[in-house]
């Protein structure tokens, strides 16, 4: 009677489990149905999809708009008698002085005292970097930023998409029309009254048209910059794609005062993590601002890691997926001529791989970021910082670590190069590059004379002695970002020859391991399967006896 009640019981308990493990799923699956709430991202995403989202005038019924206009300056005249409060706020910007505004040494910025490794600094070579410039005329250091008419207002806000700056013209527009011989497109004059009359709130093509092209051209400077995010497809990128978030620059990148939210050089782009949640008027720089400190559904192990990952190290998989992106610049070997004459090389990708102007490049698509601590501050080699030629110079690099709370995880494009420095006070240089005198490089392939007047333009000091060293420049990724489904897997970390397989000082699950816990895991698992066959022959046997 024992024996048979005691079978009913396991009978019971069998039965129990085999409903479970069949109704387990199906509510999982309910669950895993159910929407997510992301707070600020659906409210953002419903806001895209409002055609006339913000707009409470037409500007081409206004009257200030109705000139005959024949510059930009007339243009920013007029807009200056409605906004006249426009031009102050820009002159306070990093996009209008090129100097990071919470650094009182004023040395962090383009026209300060850092440098990359793409065409290395500005001075010196004003009218060809300053076409990405929002003024008029930033030809040399004698630029006025204190003239509010020298504000240009429709490179952010024209919405014709006409309206374009002469590659090599200090900021300004044409005149007549113009072939630029860098890349033999004829630039047309503005309508300068259709361009005034179509301004509105910024769009991807108005910050793009800068902002991709860094560096000289497409997708050089960031690999997760570049022309596909004009109008990518939502594989490409969920936030900017017409059939997902359909965000423009500005959406994320908010702006108070003409100060526009995102990194400046030591000073990070956030330093709370608050969601709109939090506070409604948050900064949406950062992708918790709308999707919280656990995006994920309740349960999942992602949501652990936000304290250490950041959300672009698993959401952005590789960069420079639509177009290739420059990873490697070595001016050393610039100036090589074929028969007397400066010529190009094309290689993979339709890109120049050698340049008389500029020495050999290399490019690459679907690139594998490198991972970094990262809280949000970048440091910087300035000109006047020794450096030691006999290692990798880098450039700028993250600050962070483990122990950090600030810090996560984060994905960079890390550029290589070589590139001349001062090899008697071993400091970096300014290289005089644009310009048809006699001592820039690119009229008459001296470095010598073109580091000796780079170096004067800044009033820098020059021994008269140079040579090259390789360097590095960190890039922050965090644009291009995929669908879910394209997401790293766990796999991607987790394993021994993982993408984190070279960030040490910390312990990775499945990455690392030590021979003492092995051991005991092993011995534990070991342990536990030997007390399960020992119990279960003890039941065995005991179940013999009772039976006999």
């Amino acid at each position: 009677m024992k024996r048979n009640r005691s079978a009913s019981i396991w009978t019971i308990l069998a039965l129990v489990a085999l409903s479970f493990m069949c109704v387990w799923p199906v509510v999982a699956a309910t669950q895993q149905e159910q929407p997510q709430k992301t707070y600020g991202a659906d409210e953002a995403r419903a806001r895209t999809q409002q055609p006339a989202r913000w707009v409470t005038t037409d500007h081409s019924k206004h009257e200030a708009l109705q000139g005959n206009f024949t510059s930009g300056p007339e243009v920013t005249t007029a807009c200056l008698s409605c906004h006249n409060e426009a031009a102050k706020q820009v002159h306070q910007t990093i996009h209008w002085t090129w100097l990071c505004p919470h650094d009182e040494k004023q040395e962090m910025g383009k026209y300060g005292l850092t440098l990359n490794n793409f065409c290395v600094a500005v001075p010196s070579n004003e009218p060809r970097c300053t076409s990405c410039h929002i003024g008029y005329g930033f030809k040399d250091a004698s630029f006025d930023f204190s003239d509010p008419t020298k504000v240009d207002c429709l490179v952010c806000h024209e919405q014709t998409g006409t309206y374009e700056k002469h590659p090599a013209g200090a900021g300004n527009p044409v005149s007549e029309p113009t072939v630029f011989p860098g890349d033999g497109k004829e630039y047309l004059p503005p309508d300068w009254n259709k361009v005034a009359q179509s301004v509105g709130r910024p769009s991807r093509k108005n910050c793009g048209d800068c902002h991709f092209m860094g560096g000289g051209g497409d997708a050089v400077k960031h690999g997760d910059l570049d022309s596909s995010l004009y109008n990518p497809p939502k594989e490409l990128d969920v936030h900017m794609a017409a059939d997902g978030a359909n965000f423009s620059c500005v959406r994320c990148h908010t702006t108070e005062a003409h100060q526009i939210a995102g990194r400046c050089y030591k000073n990070p782009a956030h330093v709370e993590r608050k969601s709109l949640i939090d506070d409604d008027q948050v900064t949406r720089i950062a992708c918790e601002s709308c999707h919280t400190a656990t995006p994920h559904k309740p349960g999942v192990k992602a949501n652990d890691h936000t304290d250490k990952v950041s959300c672009q190290a698993c959401h952005i998989p590789t960069m420079a997926r639509a177009e290739p992106t420059k990873m490697w610049w070595d001016w050393s070997t610039a100036g090589k001529k074929k028969d007397g004459k400066p010529y190009a090389e094309e290689g993979p990708y339709g890109k120049s791989v050698y340049d008389t102007k500029k020495g050999d490049f290399v490019w690459e698509k679907n690139v594998v970021p490198e991972y970094r601590w990262f809280n949000g501050t970048m440091l910087y080699v300035t000109l006047n910082d020794e450096i030691d030629p006999t290692e990798v110079v880098e450039l700028n690099w993250p600050v962070g670590g483990y122990d950090d709370t600030r810090s996560r995880i984060y994905p960079f494009k890390m550029h290589r190069g070589k590139q001349p420095y001062d090899s008697g006070l071993n400091r970096m240089v300014i290289p005089h590059l644009f310009g048809k005198d006699e001592t820039a490089y690119w009229a008459n392939y001296d470095w010598g004379k073109a580091i000796a007047a780079g170096q004067k333009a800044k009033n820098l000091e020059y021994s008269g002695e140079y040579d090259f060293v390789e360097t590095a420049y960190y890039y922050p990724t965090t644009h291009m970002v995929a669908p879910q489904e394209n997401r790293l897997e766990c796999e991607s970390c987790h394993s021994s020859d993982g993408r984190l397989a070279k960030l040490a000082g910390f312990y990775v699950p499945g990455r690392d391991h030590f021979a003492m816990i092995d051991t005991l895991g092993y011995a534990a698992a070991i342990l536990a399967l030997l007390a399960v066959i020992g119990h279960g022959l003890v039941r065995y046997v005991a179940c013999k006896r009772r039976s006999s």
